[in-house]
């Protein structure tokens, strides 16, 4: 049985280590900007926008076994899911409702999302916190940055800095469903007082909650570097590998009720005369990604500094799975003759794969004075890939199948390019004034066959987008410093996004999608001092044709968006936190929220005919976008014990934007329990021993999925509809023991 209650949430819960209301409101959270990163993509604490910190020491606590959404998850209005249902393997993260195309991530102010998805992936950048220094979470449209997916959040990371002298260490994990994770760290320190080298190693696995979700990751993370007087130079390669078995079909209510919750019909080929069902082995999704990072900092004066970085990244990979039942015809293949039967449909195994190509260039020139920080920067970046399939195997086929007959093949090429002005001035007693602009130019082409078949042509759909997009986003604000101890601050600002690679090749065959503009409006308030911090800040983000996860999903998992003329999330983001001397900690955070489609009208199409029905809704929830999120954390740290509870209650959302019961994700209240104690030993620095017991009272969820519908009509004439969904089940009770050690 479910067990929560609101009221149990908002009294028991339970929320963020690394929450607070900007970094005022988390002393612990907030960390200096060091000598080497990209200024100009960080908000500072008297830039008027929302933001979290999250330092060193937080990473390091709560880094011990999941992956990166898992680790910054409790901060403001996010919430983290697993296909797997045990967090490592394909993990998201949503910020506001936003989803993870609309979240842009910069590693050193390297764009990391992928240039076509928009998305990260980050199944490919194992372990990559493991090399993170710090991290900087912005909600809204944030200051101006470089990449796809600016468009709801921004998560900026800064990876690891330089020590100054020899150092090694290890972590390691164990726990349910076969998790575990290896990492070893080392360092020479500063050598001959200008170079240094770090070096990461990372290994994973996991078996998943749900079935055959198995997970191999592994990845590494290099670091050579030159710290000269004003210059400094960083050559950084860090490299993910990854095989996870398929996970993304999901499970209706039906088949958990018939085959339990853990049940993943990915990979089934057949069920035998006992009753035991069969599944392919090698149903399984292989990706290597490989990241190159130079940057260049230099130091003209105290008061002007430029940034340098070059970035390439190559990435390829495939995945193969089991079809039943396909249309050979859709395949490039032959109808064949089998005991005197024509055979149109087989059973077959394909292979999906892509090979990507990007790379490019960002700066930043900075300038600094008593009243005036300014940036002048940007960027150009090129992407080029192919997208193509292969048949390997076909059932009882009788007829030359050459060895990876290939179907299908498209390319595709994106030139991004970005220059932005910002700055902040002092005018008067605390008072700050903000201003961004930012001018973006985008052109995309994609040419070739889609492996999506169009009946109205009896043909594979032919790709050819040649888009071009020029957006202007602009941005102005006011901080002004009350007091010591009180802060507020408002802005106003404008983002505009072009659509994905999948918005084009996997909409609606008579739908083309647009960009979409969101205009965000930001109020907050920070109150600080030794012991007691609280912020509040109010947000309208009002979109025009923003493009909506509709709830359905492609072939391999990925959701699928539409264009909505009007709609709008408004909400407050409430945030609090004590720090006792005695070592007793609290830190709190909620989120409310009203996110809406203004006049809804969902278009239904018949099962055997294809004709339309539109059905008019008025105003309805947005998709995958809670009204609720509630977090909260009681922690005590006291002569190396360190203890701590920490809770995340999410709301009742919908996986559709049509308000239909049977597409509900129900309320979820989970809470998990970390405890660790640091010691040291004779020729180590520290050394950490502890464990987390993850969803501590068992609580029966899913936190993401997939829905549909569509019509038929009966023998009446009458128009009957249907809804579909699958639910993405979370673990129950479940731990990880974890251990770590520095030299």
């Amino acid at each position: 049985m479910r067990k929560r209650t609101l009221l149990g949430c908002l009294v028991l819960a339970a929320s963020s280590p690394v929450l607070h209301a900007q970094e005022a409101v988390s002393d612990s959270l907030h960390t200096e900007l060091q000598e080497v990163e990209i200024l100009s993509v960080r908000a500072t604490r008297t830039t008027p926008v929302a933001y979290t910190n999250i330092g060193t020491e937080e990473l390091k606590r709560h880094n011990t076994g999941l992956d990166f959404p898992y680790i910054v998850a409790m901060t403001p209005s996010a919430v983290a899911t697993s296909d797997a249902g045990a967090g490592i393997g394909y993990t998201s993260l949503r910020i506001r409702g936003t989803d993870a195309t609309r979240i842009n991530v910069t590693a050193n102010g390297i764009p990391v999302n992928d240039a076509e998805s928009h998305t990260v992936f980050w199944v490919n950048m194992p372990d990559i916190a493991s090399s993170v220094k710090d991290i900087q979470i912005q909600r809204g449209a944030g200051t101006s940055t470089n990449g796809a997916g600016a468009f709801g959040a921004s998560i900026n990371m800064q990876t690891s800095s330089f020590q100054t002298k020899p150092y090694a260490g290890f972590s390691g994990s164990a726990g349910s469903f076969g998790t575990h994770k290896e990492t070893l760290r080392a360092g020479t320190g500063i050598i001959n007082g200008h170079w240094s080298l770090d070096i990461r190693l990372s290994g994973i696995g996991s078996d998943g909650y749900v079935e055959r979700a198995e997970s191999k990751l592994h990845s590494y993370y290099l670091q050579g570097a030159y710290y000269g007087e004003n210059t400094t130079v960083r050559l950084i390669n860090f490299a993910g590998e990854e095989e996870t078995y398929h996970a993304w079909n999901y499970a209706s209510k039906e088949e958990m009720e018939q085959y339990g919750r853990r049940y993943n019909s990915c990979g089934y080929m057949f069920t035998d005369s006992t009753g035991k069902s069969h599944y392919y082995d090698d149903q399984t999704d292989n990706y290597k990604q490989q990241n190159i990072q130079l940057l260049i900092d230099h130091h003209f004066s105290d008061a002007v500094k430029m940034n340098i970085g070059l970035h390439y990244t190559k990435g390829d990979g495939y995945y193969q799975e089991y079809k039943t039942g396909r249309k050979l015809v859709e395949y490039a293949l032959h109808p064949f003759t089998l005991d005197g039967n024509i055979v149109k449909k087989s059973d077959l195994v394909r292979k999906k794969a892509m090979d990507n190509h990007f790379g490019g260039a960002i700066f930043s020139l900075n300038y600094k004075s008593n009243r005036l920080s300014a940036s002048l920067g940007g960027g150009a970046n090129r992407y080029y890939g192919s997208h193509f399939g292969h048949v390997l195997w076909v059932k009882e086929y009788i007829g030359e199948l050459t060895p990876n007959h290939e179907y299908y093949r498209n390319r595709g090429s994106k030139n991004d390019a970005n220059i932005y002005l910002k700055g902040e001035y002092f005018l008067t007693k605390g008072i700050n004034i903000y201003a961004d602009l930012q001018y973006r130019h985008i052109s995309y082409k994609i040419d070739g066959c889609n492996d999506k078949w169009n009946d109205a042509e009896d043909a594979l759909q032919k790709l050819a987008i040649d888009e071009s997009f020029d957006f202007f986003n602009p941005k102005a604000g006011v901080s002004w410093q009350i007091d010591k101890s009180n802060r507020l601050f408002a802005s106003v600002s404008m983002a505009h996004k072009e659509p994905t690679r999948n918005n084009y090749t996997d909409g609606k065959l008579n739908e083309h999608p647009t960009a979409e503009r969101l205009i965000d409006y930001e109020l907050g308030y920070i109150f600080g001092n030794s012991i007691f911090k609280a912020g509040a800040n109010f947000y309208f983000m009002d979109y025009k044709d923003q493009l909506v996860l509709t709830g359905e999903l492609n072939e391999i998992g990925e959701p699928l968006a539409a264009n909505i003329p009007d709609s709008y999330r408004a909400g407050i983001e409430l945030m609090a936190g004590i720090d006792l001397p005695c070592g007793f900690r609290w830190d709190a955070s909620a989120t409310f929220s009203r996110n809406r489609i203004k006049d809804f009208t969902e278009v239904l199409y018949d099962d055997n005919t294809y004709e339309r029905w539109e059905i008019n809704h008025g105003e309805t929830h947005l998709s995958f976008s809670p009204d609720i999120i509630v977090n909260n954390t009681f922690a005590y740290r006291l002569h190396g014990f360190d203890v701590s509870l920490q809770s995340q209650y999410v709301g009742k959302q919908y996986m559709s934007n049509a308000d239909q019961k049977e597409h509900q994700l129900d309320a979820y209240f989970v809470s998990n329990l970390r405890l660790a104690y640091t010691f040291r030993l004779p020729h180590t620095k520290n050394i950490t021993v502890g464990a987390t017991i993850y969803n501590i009272f068992d609580e029966e969820y899913e936190s993401n999925g997939y829905a549909g519908s569509g019509y038929y009509t009966d023998s009446n004439g009458q128009k009957q509809r249907y809804n579909y969904a699958g639910y993405a089940a979370q673990a129950g009770i479940n731990f990880l023991g974890h251990v770590n050690i520095e030299l």
